[in-house]
This record gives structure tokens, sequence and C-alpha cells, in this order.
């Protein structure tokens, strides 16, 4: 799992594109992206149009028809990479399983999981936790292809997986050659960035270079004189030191671990990995040592509202549960199904999940987890994904359709809405569908929570997903009595209807209307969705 890598020109490193991993997917983007500069208006996510200027979610407009009204509090659960807990912006709103005792030893409460005091860790083992992991493609080839080099010509011909190995060989060998092509172009750039940089703070004499003083070296030394123009184009293209670990993190990461097929976290677990059916397993470090992702996700959702520290999240009356079940690489299906059947059954009323992959080899158990938490009344919202596809034509998972071809009703899928106007309203890299997407919310330039009392900017549907959570959150919130599926078509009805808006088709320089992109062609609206709530209660909450 990674939201996104951050080089802003790649065609520098000798790359016509730069590949990037959102949750384990392989996606390419135009050379323009960075999510670490942003120029979008602080806070948009939760500010109105028509006041701000910005196409936010209106909740602050709903915060005043709510002001004074009884709430009660909303369970969301986070499935994700992991929370830091002890964040001074959403210490406050953690949930805490007040049945166990902290660090006892002990299952208090009798639910299989010991010391889960503000989650459970899915990928966790008795002494290590689960970073990085292979991609479920690369264990697909593998699976595959312990099996045909067992069998005979004449039965691999025979076999029904044998089309399916060959797709997904000629898939394998394409994507990693790729990744080892552009890592090869990437190492050339970072070398020279190293011994550049290098000769410069020699010269000056410092430890930290600044763009004012590379341009200003005057020298006849041709070395220096190179030094300076290559550090003048890296400046001139803001292409940054954090960025170039962060390329230099993906590339190793997606080699060394994910198209890495010797590689198995589940040594570290400790589990059965093919017994889906097995529970129990993990630990209770809901950080788990790569905690960005669930962090940034769980602010948006629910950081603290008006405390005059870091952000204002979308919810004021939430209990963030961390599940954590993502790595970086590919979410396994057990883990998943495991992860909503723990949410459910500790009372999350909502599950965010921003995570996806391409390939679902227990497809079955993740349903079966999703129907129990369709029966048990709990709202599934889920990231569309960051490949700029049409998820109606190319397989995203976990999915709202059962094998069967019915859907979930306590499912909603979300796309990444831009803050800027017009034809760039649409998230670049996000899916779309008009039969998969719900409708789209704000995913691009997003600053929210991270590790250590830090807070970034950050672009994805990962976070388009958690401002629809915590709509969810304020309508089950404020109006209780309201079931999971209600709150879903709630949010889907009050929708902005912006269907005839033409915009940019991500990934491509193309124009569609918007309503082609999502079953509403509408942008999630709070204000509205708090408004058509009130009307369907018969006695709403008095002051």
């Amino acid at each position: 799992m990674k939201y996104l890598i951050t080089l802003k020109n790649a065609a520098f490193f000798g790359l016509t594109t730069i590949s990037f991993i959102v949750f384990g997917q392989i996606q390419n983007t135009k050379n323009d992206t960075s999510i670490y500069i942003s120029e979008a208006p602080a806070n948009w996510f939760n500010k109105s149009y028509g006041m701000d200027a910005v196409r936010g979610v209106e909740t602050e407009l709903a915060y005043k028809i709510l002001e004074g009204k009884k709430s009660t509090t909303v369970i969301v659960a986070v499935i994700d990479s992991g929370v830091d807990p002890d964040h001074e912006d959403l210490s406050e709103v953690i949930w805490i399983n007040e049945d166990e005792v902290a660090g006892n030893g002990i299952d208090d409460d009798g639910n299989g999981y010991i010391d889960d005091i503000h989650g459970w860790n899915f990928i966790g083992g008795k002494d290590e936790n689960v970073i990085r992991d292979t991609y479920e493609l690369t264990r697909e080839y593998k699976r595959l292809t312990e099996k045909f080099d067992n069998i005979s010509d004449k039965d691999r011909e025979n076999d029904p997986e044998y089309d399916y190995f060959l797709a997904i060989k000629k898939q394998f060998e394409a994507q990693k050659g790729q990744i080892v092509k552009q890592y090869e172009g990437f190492k050339g750039f970072y070398s020279s960035y190293e011994r550049y940089s290098k000769a410069l703070k020699k010269h000056f004499d410092t430890d930290s270079l600044t763009s004012e003083m590379v341009m200003s070296l005057e020298t006849k030394d041709e070395s220096l004189l190179m030094a300076k123009n290559f550090m003048g184009y890296v400046y001139s293209q803001e292409i940054s030191q954090d960025q170039l670990e962060e390329a230099k993190d993906y590339f190793t990461t997606a080699i060394e671990y994910g198209y890495n097929t010797e590689y198995n976290s589940r040594d570290i677990v400790g589990d059965s990995i093919e017994n889906v059916n097995e529970k129990y397993y993990g630990n209770n470090d809901v950080e788990g040592g790569f905690a960005f992702h669930g962090t940034f996700v769980a602010g948006v959702i629910g950081a603290v509202r008006n405390n005059d520290i870091g952000i204002d999240g979308v919810a004021d009356n939430v209990k963030i549960m961390a599940v954590r079940a993502v790595p970086n690489g590919d979410e396994r299906d057990k883990d998943v199904a495991n992860a909503i059947y723990y949410a459910v059954d500790n009372g999350a009323r909502i599950i965010n999940m921003s995570f996806g992959k391409s390939f679902s080899p227990n497809q079955e158990a993740v349903e079966n987890a999703v129907k129990y938490a369709e029966a048990n009344n709990v709202l599934l919202v889920h990231a569309a994904g960051n490949s700029s596809k049409d998820i109606d034509e190319k397989d995203n998972f976990p999915t709202r359709f059962y094998l069967d071809g019915t859907e979930a009703s306590n499912w909603l899928e979300v796309g990444a809405l831009n803050w800027k106007p017009e034809k760039e309203m649409v998230g670049s890299f996000s899916n779309y569908g008009d039969q998969t997407v719900d409708l789209f919310a704000p995913g691009v330039d997003i600053y929210s929570t991270s590790p250590d009392n830090s807070y970034k900017v950050a672009s994805g549907t990962s976070f388009s997903a958690p401002v629809t959570s915590g709509a969810a959150a304020i309508l089950m919130s404020y109006f209780p009595h309201l079931k999971a599926s209600e709150v879903k078509d709630i949010l889907v009805e009050t929708a902005t209807d912006l269907s005839d808006n033409s915009v940019t088709l991500p990934g491509s320089e193309d124009e569609v209307k918007f309503g082609e992109l999502s079953r509403t062609g509408g942008v999630l609206n709070i204000y509205k969705a708090v408004m058509l709530a009130e009307k369907k209660i018969e006695a709403p909450l008095k002051k």
C-alpha cells in the first residue's frame, strides 16, 4: 500500500511517465503530479461552492442547521495501514475498548483478541509487523507457476486455469520489466543528484543547499559548473530531496517486495494463509510502523473540530477504530474479511476502506464479510482507486457486486474530486464508472493528519472515501435511527447534480460529461443530505 509517489517531472529521469502505487495498484500519471505542492484553499473539502467558490461538500453549512441538536457517538472503523493513536488532533477521538484492560495479556472481553484497546492489527506477528508485501499479481503468478510447472503439457492444456495463467504471466513479466527499466533510469539521475549535491555542499561548506546559493555560484571549475547546471534544473522543476527518497523507496519496494516471488510476509504473521476461515491472529499494534495513510484517513473523518489544532475533520462526534490490514503492497483477502468482521463485531457503524487491487483470489471470503456487515446494518465506504480506469470494465476489488450478480445495499463507491473548476474538476488519477461509482468527493490536495503530530497534503480517492465516511457519520450521529442503506441512499440522492458539466476524462485529454463517470453524476453534499434526513425523520431531533 502506498498513496502517491511525489515526482514532479518524471521525464527528467528518462521516463515518459512515472508509475506509482496506490494501495498496490500500478498506475501511470502525467509528469506534473506532485502531492506535496498545493495551491488549494485551506480546508477546502469542508467548504461551500456558493460561499467559498470551491467545490467542497458544505460541511460547515450543515453544522449551522445542526447547531444545538443532540448527537450520538458513531464508531467509524478505518481498515488501513495503521493509525497513530497518540496524534494531537486524533487522540481524543480514537476508539477505546472499554471492556478490555490494557496490557494485562488477557482477552478480558472474550472477543478473541487480547488487549485490543484501539483496534487490531491483522498484519502483525509476535515480535514484528508487516510493512511491505507482494502484489496480488505476483502471488497469483507464483501460485500458477508452481501449479503448471508440476503437471504435464496435456494436463496444462486441459486445465481451465491455463489461459488465465498465460495472461497472468504476460502481465507480470511486462509490469516487472517496466519497473526494472524505470528504476535503471532513475538510478542514474539519483546518482548524479547525490554526486553533484555533495560537491556543492563541500564547496560552500554547508550541510544544506538552497537554490539561491547554487545559482549565485561563479566558477571556472567545469565539474562545479556541471553541478550548478544539474542542480539548477532540479530546483526549476521543484524536485526535492524528500521526493527523490520517496521515489527511491517506491522503486526498491516494488522490486524487492512487490514483484519478488520469493518474499513471504506471512512468516512474520505466523498464520495459515491458506486457511481463509482462520480469525485469531495478529497483534494489538494498530500503528504498526507504516501509519501515514491510515492516520491521514482518520484525520479527514474525525480530527477534532474547532480545537485550534491542525485541521477540522468532517464528523464532530465519532470514535475512530483502527484496524490494520493494508501493507505497502497488496492487502490479502483473508485480512480484509477478518478486518470487516472485527469492526462489525466491536460496534463500528461505518467502515472506511481506502484500498483496492485488481485480483481477488479469495473473493468469496470478502463477500461473506460484506454480507455480514450488511446484515448488521454497517455502512461500507470504498475508494474507487487511482488508476484512471473505468471500473465498470476493469476489475477492482473489493467490490459491491456479489458473485451471483446482486449487489450490497450498504456500499458506497467514491471517486476523487479536484478543487479546480470546470474541466479539471475530476482528479486526473481517479477511477470512474457509471455503473460502479456512486458519487465523487474531494480527493485532491487534501490537508490532514500525519504520524508524530505532523500534517501533510496528499491526493487520492483514498481521501475521498473518508470525506464520505465523515458525512455518513454526521447523519448517523444526528439521526441515529437511520439504517446504513438509508444513509447511503440519502447521500446518493442529495449529491449535487453536475451531470452536464464537461470534464477531462481521467488518464486522457478527452472531454466527457461528468454524468458518464458515476451513477449519479453528482458530488457529495452534506448540507443537502442533512436537510433531506430531517425531512425523512418523522420527529426531527429537537434543540
